[in-house]
């Protein structure tokens, strides 16, 4: 028994909506945001190659939500092996 009832909602509201908020932010990302240069929308348009039962394969950009996570991963890697290695420091 809890001494406090509402704790259990306080913790299923910070799990559920940051969880969508990221999901949505993530679908907009990986579905909009592209760097665009000269040939994006030729990209966009031009089939590459069909596959049997109609799929269509196409040569789209790469998101930029992507390359902010590749980078970001590079950048936390680094720092943690630096802060644990030089410093010492037990993360």
């Amino acid at each position: 028994m809890r001494y406090f009832e509402l704790i259990g909602i306080q913790h299923v509201v910070l799990f559920v909506f940051p969880t969508l908020i990221f999901i949505i932010i993530l679908y907009l990302g990986l579905s909009r945001s592209y760097f665009s240069g000269k040939e994006s929308e030729e990209r966009l348009r031009k089939i590459v190659h069909t596959y049997p039962e109609g799929l269509n394969a196409r040569n789209a950009p790469f998101p930029l939500i992507l390359i902010l996570i590749i980078i970001g991963y590079v950048l936390w890697a680094f720092l943690y092996t630096f802060v644990y290695g030089y410093l010492g420091v037990g993360i």
